[in-house]
Formats: C-alpha cells, structure tokens, sequence
C-alpha cells in the first residue's frame, strides 16, 4: 500500500498552451476522496486532523460514493463485487438520513464547498419528492434508478416509518442550517418544510391506537404488525410524531405505547452502568449499540429527561458497559480489549448479526460502534479509532473502515452497509461541536413535541 500522505485535496491546475505545436501543459486532475483513503497518511499532526481525516473519508460513502439518479446511499458497497441476490443499485432510506447528516458536517467543515452541499442536497430532495411514499413516509429501500419502492421483505413493501424518521431527522438539521436569504437554500427550506408537513403519523397509529407502527403496506396494510415500544432505536419516531405541525399524535402514544404504560424502566446496571431503560430481547446486557446512535444523529441526550430516564445516562451506560464488557471479555476472544471493542449489528462471519453483549456476542468488532460512540466514549473511542487505524488495509478501503471485522477468526470482508458507515461522520462532529445537535434541537417544532412529551433538558 502506499503510503504517501494526501490528506489535503489536490487544487486542479489549468495552464495555458505554450504555443508549441502539439506540446500543451496537462491540467492535474483533483484527487478524490477515495484517492486520499486509499493513499492514507501514516500519521498525523493531531488527534484533530485524524479526526478530520476519519470524518471526511466515511462521509465519502454518501458522496462519491452515492447514486447517480437519487444522490442517496446505496444500501451496501461490496468492493468485492460480490452482491448474491441482492442488487447494488438499491437506495436505503434510513441510511441516506445519517448520510445527509454527514453532509452538513462535511459542509462545515470545508470537506466540500457549501455550493456543492446545497446542490446535492436538492437534488436529494427532489428525487424524495418524485419516488414512492405511503401516507408521506418513504419505504426501507428504493430502486435507485426508479424511485419505485423495493421490498424489504414479502409484505414490508409499503411505508416504513422508523427509516423516514431517520432520514427526516437529518432533513430538519439541513433545514435549519440553511439561509433563508439564499434562493438555491430557500428552495431547500421550502421543499423540506413540504416533506415534513406529509408525513402522516396519526395514519401509522393503526386507526387511532395509543401507538405507533412500524409498517403500512396498500397491498398487505397492518400485516407486518410491528407496534413501536420501547426501548431500541425507535426513540426518534415518537419525538417527530408528537413535533409534526400537521399531523401530530398524541402524548398518550407515548406513554402507552412507547414507554409501555411506564413498565419499560429497568435496574439493570452491567459492569456498573445503568441502563435505565430496559433493552428489548437483551434486558440483562444491553442491546446493539447503534440503539444509541440512530435516535441521536439529531436528538441531544444532553440533559435530557423524563419521568423514565435521563437519556444522557442511557446512551453513555450503555455504550460504557458495552465497552467494558469487551475488556471483560468473558467468551475470551482474540483481540477484545481496552483498544478494541465495540458490538452492534453488522455483517459477521456468517451472514448479518444484531453482536451485542451476552448470547449475541460473536467475536465480531464492527468499527462503528466504538467511533459513532465518541460523544459518549471520547478517550475509549478514541482508542479504538488507532487501534482500528493500525491494522492497517486488512480492515480499510476506499470509504474507510469495512463494516466488520475478527481478529478471533482472522475475517473480514472488502463490503460497506450504509447503516454502519454513515452514523460515524455525524457522530463525530456530535462529539466535536455538537452540530447536528444544536441544529436539530433548535427546530421550534421539535422543541414544542418534547414539551408535549413531558422532556426537560437541563444542561
């Protein structure tokens, strides 16, 4: 691999011909992104420039590495070439969400011009407009070509609230980090404004139940009968459902539904951290980890409370006790430590796998979970990042670190899920200035749908 450090962007250079006859000086192509991964630097200046680094590199997923026609992420990159039945031209919903967070990040840090970030955006927007909605809310994936919806499974080919609600999430950052006063950014906030006021939640409560679902389908309606309670990743729906302006649901939906009448609290504490929260399905250890990155790509745990909890101690504990499970170590996989830790769902050895702590801990590090965790985890995340770093191209390609790894069984796979890779930009820029949080935070919609929750946030 070489090793020559191209961390700055080359400037492209058109000069002039030199009048000789058939002599004419080349202009210097820039370098992309994808050139800078793959021709990374050994070292760095600082824990800040390797940050840098790492940011812009991952963001790359949803740049140069997006769909043409849609300017979304692809649901997987396989640099393998290797897809089996699935087809690499499928867009993923709730994965472009993190990636369009990565973007205004990417803005604001100079890793694209705002130019560039306001026209891809729109181009996003505009696609989302034309493609397939059900009652306003997008389904899990889309043909990338089509904008028609693609089944994610038999009967889940219809609106799939919990992905919208990710991608909307991030489509309010955008919102309120553009300038009115600007026409291409004005037309941005106007075709946002649209998109949001369409989303139906009161449709997905099922005819007025006292919760949310999941899953609507014209053809197969409520059969994937998948009620949002609480507690994993869902968090997210049921602040944009009570904050919608038009079709808003009541705070009952989450106190019934989501909070499951108020039994869904817990004193489950592994390694010392309480949960607060009890975990679906993994009550005792806590669940996968990317249940305290989705819900919080915007929202900021912060000081953040209700009558359940404080979710500053639920995304922190829990990230911290998983953390502390790897060092344990109890299963004693090769390579689990203090400088290599992190478990949730990703590809695995065999197949896919939710890796958590427990039962599902299958000797699998998915990179994500240690680096979407910085705001929680700074000097453990950070670790884990040069550890990571240090293995070098057997776990690191053209978007950055792959998706999962084993040092147990020596695996790993040359493939991207834009799930795991699009949360580490905008979580890093969380933890760095708290971007993404203050702007979603600052939506008075969002401030309105707390209140009506019963949130609180001392800071």
């Amino acid at each position: 691999m070489r090793k020559l450090c191209l961390f700055a962007a080359a400037i492209a250079i058109t000069a002039a011909a030199t009048g000789c006859k058939g002599t004419q000086a080349q202009a210097e192509a820039p370098v992309s992104i994808a050139e800078e991964a793959i021709n990374r630097p050994d070292t760095f200046a600082s824990d800040s420039a390797m940050l840098d680094f790492i940011q812009k590199v991952h963001f790359n997923y949803m740049w140069e590495g997006a769909d043409s026609t849609s300017g979304l992420a692809y649901e997987r990159i396989h640099l393998d070439g290797e897809y089996g039945a699935d087809d690499p031209k499928t867009v993923t919903i709730g994965g472009s969400g993190f990636g369009v967070a990565g973007l205004v990040a990417a803005m604001d840090r100079g890793f694209i011009t705002r130019e560039a970030g306001v026209e891809r955006l729109n181009k996003i927007v505009d696609y989302l407009t034309k493609a397939d909605r059900f009652h306003g809310v997008w389904p899990h994936w889309l043909d990338g070509p089509t904008g028609k919806v693609k089944p994610f499974g038999k009967k889940d080919n219809g609106g799939d609230l919990v992905e919208s609600c990710f991608l909307m999430q991030s489509l309010l950052c955008v919102r309120q980090y553009m300038d009115a006063n600007v026409p291409a950014e004005k037309q941005l906030i106007d075709k946002i404004n649209k998109l949001w006021n369409e989303m139906e939640f009161d449709w997905y409560r099922n005819g007025g139940k006292n919760v949310v679902y999941w899953h609507w389908s014209p053809e197969y309606q409520w059969e994937m009968n998948f009620p949002l309670e609480g507690y994993n990743e869902c968090l997210i729906v049921y602040i944009l459902g009570a904050s919608s302006p038009t079709h808003s649901i009541p705070a009952e939906c989450y106190h019934e539904g989501w909070a499951r009448k108020g039994t869904f609290t817990t004193d489950a504490a592994p390694y010392g951290y309480p949960l607060e929260l009890s975990h679906n399905y993994a009550e005792k250890m806590g669940g996968p980890l990317f249940w305290a990155h989705y819900s919080y790509i915007g929202l900021d745990p912060r000081g953040l409370k209700d009558r359940y909890a404080d979710y500053w101690n639920v995304t922190r504990n829990h990230a911290m006790s998983d953390y502390a499970y790897c060092v344990d170590n109890p299963k004693g996989y090769k390579g689990y430590g203090e400088n290599c830790w992190g478990l949730t769902a990703s590809y695995s050895t065999k197949g896919y796998a939710a890796h958590c702590p427990g039962d599902n801990d299958l000797g699998v590090i998915t990179p994500t979970a240690a680096l979407s965790s910085f705001p929680y985890t700074p000097e453990e995340s950070m670790r884990a990042l040069k550890y990571f770093y240090s293995k070098g191209e057997w776990i690191w390609g053209k978007y950055g670190f792959y998706d999962a790894f084993s040092e147990q069984y020596n695996w790993t796979l040359p493939r991207y899920l834009a799930i795991d890779q699009l949360t580490i930009a905008p979580m890093i820029e969380n933890y760095r200035s708290g971007l993404l949080w203050n702007l979603f935070m600052s939506c008075p919609e969002v401030q309105a749908g707390l209140q009506k929750l019963g949130f609180t946030i001392n800071k």
